[in-house]
């Protein structure tokens, strides 16, 4: 059955390696995994089973572009598939969950963010859905490239939402990475399927360059690739914003069509440089690492990385990206040392201070004093410990793993309507209990012009006093439904989340340590991945060899024989220029007016070495946002810097305080 929809719906005549025993076993009712490099079809293994089971395939992918790819790639195939995304217009949502509700729809692609949502959560528990599947599924785990701890409330979504099978697929796992997901989703070891990371189409190259000499080098190098009729598609990698920006230029005054792709960039500049990338129109692209999930460009033939990358895994990922179409493919890494210690230093900008970590602490003990409930709004949350959101994200599930507080739901604060018609006319469409009940909604939301604030503390209140079911949910169930009539059109914002509160017996002083020991751990691996990189490209063995062995595949060949070194080219990274020694009244003179604007703000946070280390390297942090500091002449002076030696000097700058008595009282 399986062969006839690969050749009737896909017009393929035969699997790829690893496609089938995945396939097999989703279509016999299992879970599985598949680890197949980028580009060796993996979204296959849920497309096809997707249109065997009887009911929804649920696809959680970590970025729009992906989704958009492979929502594309269905449509072209006549396969019934829609995303829901925040760029969708509230009409535009729901006609998807109609058509989700109907069953004319067989696959849903949703970001895993969309699951905290709390009308979708009410939406889909009422969906039957036959498979959960997890693209970029290395996310779930802690020990993953990029982990993201929102991965980690998918096993618990699939159990509220009773989802039979589970398929996580990925291109970049090492093995104690797949023991992970392994445990998580109880997958067997034999439905794991790994085809290996040796792609003998690719041509590595390690030649590192001085910085000064880069540029220069790099357009030796691109001439003959991008000077061609067509010239050659092709991605240069860089760490910095402001490098994609310079070195597009000089790229440009040397004679490419070369455009700058960062983060920095508005939506739909970005957009707009990836569909003329796509289409052939610019076939250089400059970027950081914002640029490639989701490129679905099979004839990229060039990848450089003129600056290191984050780590093997980010290496893997990015090269991974060129000959896809398995013509052979150029991967050149021309970096040196020179900006290692800014690559460490991105690591220790996620770190939470003790001071930020202890004041979580205290709201969490705070908020048991009035219940066993913790609700908290993650970005003024945020904002008020001077955590990023992505490490708090970290921290929360931390306090989740220990035992502290445990997850219960999410919801909006804040609903608000406009009615088409006036308050009557919706009244008037129902009869009986329904009609009271839509009359008690009304009842309970304040009007400002056109607009209606639904107050759900007044809602209850009125519920009991005339006798009504008005439970959230199915108010909620009640808006979505005026809405898809076209009755209504509805916002909400001010996303809370629920925690219970399991442990009341905390010593803060000593959670708040045991914290900040887990997180300086993970801030040592991430450095040790960082410098087993450096390592890998200075190898004397075969690169792909070793490559694949960093991923726990043993099949590679010893030699390749299109790897600089089994060519002989043994790489040494050249050593950055000797920077400027660095002394505590530089120190103290360039962060002397980031110290004065602390003093005389109404900011609680005061001044530690590790916020002045921060301001010195260039690194953000929501109270630094907040006060602006990047417009202040110290911001990044030291950014060249490793942040460790930045740090020990600005402890001893007069007028900072050390972490232990910087920490909030209980």
């Amino acid at each position: 059955m399986i062969d006839q929809t690969l050749q009737r719906v896909f017009g393929y005549d035969d699997f790829r390696p690893g496609q089938r025993p995945v396939i097999e076993a989703i279509s016999a009712g299992r879970s599985a995994a598949a680890i197949f490099p980028t580009g060796s079809g993996k979204s296959l293994c849920y497309q096809l089973p997707a249109l065997h089971l009887p009911y929804l395939t649920l696809v959680i992918s970590p970025l729009l572009a992906l989704m958009q790819d492979q929502l594309a790639f269905l449509a072209r195939h006549g396969i019934a598939a829609a995303g829901i995304d925040s760029g969708q217009s509230r009409e535009e949502t729901a006609a998807v969950m109609e058509g989700v509700k109907r069953g004319e729809i067989r696959i849903l692609m949703v970001s895993v963010e969309r699951l905290k949502n709390e009308r979708f959560r009410a939406f889909i528990r009422r969906i039957p859905i036959s498979l959960l599947v997890v693209d970029e599924a290395h996310c779930i785990s802690e020990w993953g490239h990029n982990f993201r701890p929102d991965y980690l409330k998918l096993p618990h979504y699939r159990h509220e939402f009773g989802i039979p099978q589970v398929l996580l697929l990925t291109a970049t796992a090492t093995p104690r990475v797949i023991a992970d997901m392994r445990e998580r989703f109880d997958i067997a070891e034999g439905d794991v399927t790994a085809t290996g990371f040796y792609r003998p189409n690719l041509n590595l190259e390690v030649a590192p360059v001085p910085a000064e000499m880069r540029p220069r080098r790099l357009v030796e190098w691109l001439r003959p690739r991008l000077g061609g009729e067509p010239p050659q598609p092709t991605i240069v990698y860089v760490t910095l914003q402001q490098t994609a920006e310079r070195l597009a230029a000089y790229l440009s005054k040397a004679g490419f069509v070369a455009t700058a792709y960062h983060a920095g960039l508005d939506s739909e500049t970005r957009e707009r440089i990836q569909r003329d990338f796509m289409a052939g129109h610019t076939p250089c692209i400059v970027a950081t690492i914002a640029f490639g999930m989701g490129i679905d460009k099979a004839d990229i033939r060039n990848v450089v990385h003129f600056d290191l990358p984050k780590s093997v895994e980010n290496y893997s990922q990015e090269i991974g990206r060129a000959g896809r179409d398995g013509k052979p493919s150029d991967c050149l890494m021309l970096a040196g040392r020179d900006n290692v210690n800014v690559l460490e230093n991105f690591v220790y900008g996620d770190t939470p201070e003790p001071h930020g970590i202890r004041m979580v602490i205290d709201e969490l003990i705070e908020a048991t004093g009035t219940g066993h409930q913790w609700q908290l709004v993650l970005n003024t949350l945020s904002q008020h410990s001077n955590i990023r959101p992505l490490p708090l994200k970290t921290l929360l599930v931390q306090l989740e793993l220990r035992g502290i507080i445990a997850p219960r739901y999410s919801y909006f604060a804040e609903y608000r309507f406009r009615l088409h018609d006036e308050p009557e006319v919706l009244i008037a469409r129902f009869e009986g209990e329904r009609s009271a009940f839509v009359q008690v909604i009304l009842d309970a939301s304040q009007r400002a012009l056109t607009w209606f604030s639904l107050d759900f503390a007044a809602l209850e209140r009125l519920g009991q006093e005339r006798g009504l079911n008005v439970e959230r949910a199915r108010v909620l169930t009640a808006l979505d439904y005026f809405v898809a009539q076209g009755w209504m059109v509805l916002e909400s914002k001010q996303m809370t989340e629920v925690y219970e509160v399991l442990r009341s017996n905390i010593d803060p002083a000593a959670l708040c340590e045991e914290l900040h020991a887990y997180f300086h751990d993970k801030e040592r691996a991430e450095v040790e991945r960082l410098h087993a990189m450096l390592a890998l490209f200075e190898s004397e063995a075969c690169l792909s060899r070793r490559l694949a062995e960093w991923f726990g595949d043993t099949r590679a060949l010893e030699r390749c024989g299109h790897c600089s070194a089994c060519r002989g080219d043994i790489a040494r990274l050249p050593e950055p220029e000797p920077l400027e020694p660095l002394s505590g009244e530089a120190v103290a003179r360039l962060a002397g007016e980031l110290m004065q604007q602390l003093a005389s703000s109404s900011e609680p946070h005061p001044a530690t070495p590790d916020l002045l280390a921060r301001f010195l390297c260039g690194l953000t942090s929501p109270l630094l946002t907040r006060l602006k500091a990047r417009r202040l002449a110290g911001f990044g002076a030291l950014e060249a810097y490793r942040y460790a030696e930045v740090r020990e000097l600005a402890a001893r700058t007069p007028g900072v305080e050390d972490q232990a008595s910087a920490a909030p009282m209980p």
